[in-house]
C-alpha cells in the first residue's frame, strides 16, 4: 500500500467498498454467462470469482481483513442469484420473509464489523498470528484458508436458497413458522451478544477482565451460538419448501467451523489474555446457553 496516504477509517471503508463493487461488476457477467450450467454451478463459480477479486485487494493492501465482510455481504446476492432462476412473477410469502431476515442479518453483521474496523492497515489478530507462523507461504494459506474455505462454507449454507427460491416450493406451512421463530431468535441472540460486548469494551477500564453478565453469563460464545442457529434456521425454511435433507450440509459445516476451529482458537487466546477466564470457563457453557454453575466458595 502507498504509505503517502495515511490509513484512516474513512479511506479504509472507501477502498473496501470499491473492492466489493468491482467484485460485483465482474461477478454479474460471469454469472449470466454460466446460467446454462444450472443454478448451483453458476452461483458457485461466480462466488469463487468474487472471492478471487477480494483476495487480490487483500494482497495489494497486505491485509486479509478485506475478506471479513464477505461472510455477510455475499448471502443476499446469492439469494438473488437463486431467485434469478425462478420464473415466477412475484416473491412468495416464504421468500419475502427469508430475504428480509437475510438482509437484516447481513446489514447488522456488516455494521458490527465496521464498528471494530479501525483503518486499512488494521488486520484481524488471527491473520497476524497465521502470518507469523506461515512466513513466505502466508498468502497461499490466506487464499485457501482465510478466503476460499469460508466462501465454500457460506455457499454450502446458502444452498438452502435453492429450494426456498425454487419454483416447485410447497406453500407456507407449520415448518416455516418454526423456521421463522428459530431464525428470529438467532438474530436476536447474536445482536444482543454483540451489543453487550461492544458496550463492555467501551465502559470496562480493567484490562484482562472478561464480560460475564447479560447473555454472556449463560454462554462463553453467544454470538457464535446465534450465528450457528441462523444457518439452521435457513435450512428449516429450505426443508419447509421442499423436504430434502442434502442442504443440511451447510448448517452442519458451519457448526463444525465454529465448534472445532473458531471457538478453540479464541479459547486459547482468552486463557492467556484474561486472568479470570479460567474460572469463567469452569462455570459457563462453551456455546449452547445454559444456567451457569455457582462460583466456588472461598475458604477462610
Amino acid at each position: 500500500m502507498n504509505n503517502v496516504q495515511k490509513p484512516t477509517f474513512k479511506n479504509g471503508v472507501l477502498w473496501m467498498t470499491l473492492a466489493y463493487v468491482i467484485g460485483l461488476i465482474i461477478v454479474l457477467p460471469v454469472f449470466n454467462l454460466l446460467k446454462p450450467m444450472g443454478a448451483i454451478t453458476a452461483m458457485a463459480i461466480a462466488d469463487v470469482v468474487g472471492t478471487v477479486v477480494i483476495f487480490i485487494f487483500s494482497r495489494i493492501f497486505n491485509n486479509s481483513s478485506f475478506y471479513d465482510p464477505y461472510w455477510s455481504v455475499a448471502p443476499p446476492f446469492i439469494a438473488v442469484g437463486f431467485f434469478a432462476f425462478n420464473t415466477g412473477d412475484a416473491l412468495s410469502l416464504r421468500q419475502i420473509i427469508v430475504f428480509s431476515l437475510v438482509m437484516f442479518w447481513a446489514v447488522r453483521l456488516t455494521f458490527n464489523f465496521l464498528r471494530t474496523f479501525k483503518n486499512i492497515a488494521h488486520q484481524d489478530w488471527r491473520y497476524d498470528d497465521l502470518q507469523a507462523k506461515t512466513g513466505r507461504f502466508y498468502w497461499l494459506v490466506s487464499f485457501l484458508g482465510i478466503h476460499l474455505f469460508p466462501t465454500i462454507l457460506v455457499f454450502l449454507g446458502c444452498l438452502s436458497f435453492y429450494f426456498i427460491f425454487g419454483e416447485e416450493a410447497r406453500p407456507f406451512n407449520l415448518v416455516d413458522f418454526l423456521a421463522l421463530v428459530l431464525t428470529t431468535i438467532a438474530i436476536i441472540v447474536e445482536t444482543v451478544a454483540d451489543e453487550q460486548l461492544t458496550r463492555f469494551k467501551k465502559t470496562n477500564q480493567v484490562k484482562g477482565k472478561t464480560l460475564q453478565s447479560g447473555i454472556w453469563a449463560y454462554s462463553r460464545h453467544p454470538n457464535y451460538f446465534g450465528e450457528i442457529l441462523f444457518w439452521w434456521g435457513l435450512f428449516a425454511f429450505s426443508f419447509a419448501a421442499n423436504p430434502q435433507w442434502w442442504p443440511i450440509v451447510g448448517a452442519v459445516s458451519i457448526t463444525f467451523l465454529f465448534q472445532f476451529i473458531s471457538i478453540p482458537m479464541i479459547e486459547k487466546r482468552m486463557m492467556t489474555r484474561r486472568q479470570d477466564y479460567l474460572s469463567y470457563s469452569k462455570r459457563v457453557a462453551v456455546l449452547f446457553p445454559w444456567f451457569p454453575k455457582p462460583e466456588p466458595k472461598k475458604h477462610r
